[in-house]
């Protein structure tokens, strides 16, 4: 007796497929580099939700309609579009030049310097009950230290000497500390955004071969700003370094202020005016460089296509296993069966197939005269006439008024189609059941 199967078919297709998709997300995630902790540390990057953050910058950005990524990796620093770097103050200066100078035929880049140091609260310690992931204090300000990386800029940090108040080309605004300010020197320095009074840059580009409109219209040249219409640029086909030396003009804590997030958005869109409207804020530099591994490929175009057919081609062959669920069937026997009756059998299907069945009536004629003649006793080394005479005359004496054995065996002789066969055949094998009583 087959015991019946405790799962049903639809349950077992059920665990399979949630199976096999699970562990497909679980490769991807892999591969997409997720199973590696929240990018939010707290840390001044792109996706950083704390005050020194610019998660809201890219959020805004995105509002605006622009496309806004996260770069992991160093092929995705030279897609097309503004590049946003927020390097740490412990950045290595070489890697940094390196980077820009790549970006010079590619986009434009624009660089937010470091400068305070913060501390973690996430977690909700005793310190911060109720603080959420990202969180920090502020635990004072450091100017950067790249050595190798625009050796002619230097960057000073000091504390605002009035109301923190900043100004640009037709906008002002005011910074959320003016404890520590970040400003910027440099003979190619071209200002855009400054500290009154005192004028100290918080903003601006490196001027050199490339002319650039939209940060040329933007550029401050007085109103206790470093005159800049000397450092204006020439014609040239580079892509814009701008440098903003002062975070607080893009960072979580400066956007809280309604100017303060305009005067961003129109850095952005002067530094990025003729590139497509794709901004990419690295994290490469803030230690979340991603290495490609096989994973990775494997989800990644060109080589996405060819995991969804092997996805496709394992779905398939499942899919044909569910349907032949269940022990495998027994076969009733082998294909050729053996013995004379299925080597007869298989004779015959050889014939009918190929439509020669007239050729079995001579050989069957035949091979029925040679078994009465054995059966009668009749001379075998006669000709096959005098045989089937002795025949014939045999049947005339045990059933008179048969039709004689020579004559059914000739109209066997001469048949062509299968009923004509047929009705001699058994005329024949009649004879026969006759002589052999």
């Amino acid at each position: 007796m087959t015991r019946a199967s405790p799962f049903s078919p639809a349950a077992v297709l059920g665990l399979v497929g949630l199976g096999t998709a699970l562990f497909v997300a679980l490769l991807w995630m892999i591969g997409a580099g997720l199973v590696h902790g929240s990018l939010n540390d707290g840390g001044a990057h792109g996706a950083g939700k704390g005050l020194t953050g610019y998660a809201a910058l890219a959020r805004l950005l995105e509002r605006q309609g622009w496309q806004v990524g996260l770069a992991r990796g160093e092929a995705q620093l030279a897609q097309p579009g503004l590049l946003v770097l927020t390097p740490p103050q412990e950045a290595d200066g070489k890697a940094l030049a390196r980077i820009v100078q790549q970006r010079r035929r590619i986009g434009p880049t624009l660089i937010i310097t470091p400068k305070w140091r913060a501390v973690p609260l996430g977690g909700g310690g005793p310190q911060a009950p109720g603080a959420k992931a990202g969180w920090i204090s502020l635990a004072g300000a450091a100017p950067p230290e790249w050595p190798g990386f625009l050796d002619d800029l230097s960057v000073s940090l000091a504390p605002a000497e009035g109301a923190r108040e900043w100004f640009a080309q037709g906008a002002s605004g005011t910074l959320p500390d003016g404890r520590a300010v970040l400003s910027g020197h440099g003979a190619t320095l071209v200002p855009l955004v400054a500290l009154r009074p005192e004028g100290r840059v918080l903003a601006g580009y490196v001027a050199g071969d490339g002319h650039w409109p939209a940060l040329d219209s933007l550029a401050l040249a007085g109103d206790g700003a470093n005159g800049a219409a000397d450092l204006l640029p020439h014609e040239g086909g580079a892509w814009p370094i701008v440098i903003l030396f002062e975070p607080d003009l893009a960072n979580n804590y400066g956007l809280a202020s309604r100017e303060t997030a305009r005067e961003a958005l129109r850095l952005v869109e002067a530094s990025a005016a003729s590139a497509p409207r794709r901004v990419t804020f690295d994290l490469t530099l803030n230690g979340f460089a991603r290495s490609p591994n096989l994973l990775t490929l494997a989800f990644t175009p060109p080589f996405l296509a060819a995991t969804l057919c092997l996805l496709i081609a394992a779905l398939l062959a499942g899919w044909r296993a569910f349907l032949r669920f269940g022990p495998a069937l027994a076969p009733a026997g082998p294909a050729l069966a053996f013995g004379k009756r299925q080597l007869v059998a298989n004779a015959a299907g050889l014939l009918r197939r190929s439509r020669r069945l007239h050729l079995l009536g001579p050989p069957y004629a035949a091979l029925v005269r040679e078994r009465l003649v054995r059966a009668l006793g009749l001379p075998q080394r006669a000709d096959p006439a005098a045989r089937e005479a002795a025949i014939d005359r045999a049947l005339a004496q045990r059933a008179p008024g048969s039709a004689p054995f020579s004559t059914v065996a000739n109209a066997l002789r001469q048949a062509r189609h299968p009923a004509e066969l047929l009705r001699a055949a058994q005329a024949l094998r009649a004879i026969e059941r006759i002589l052999e009583k």
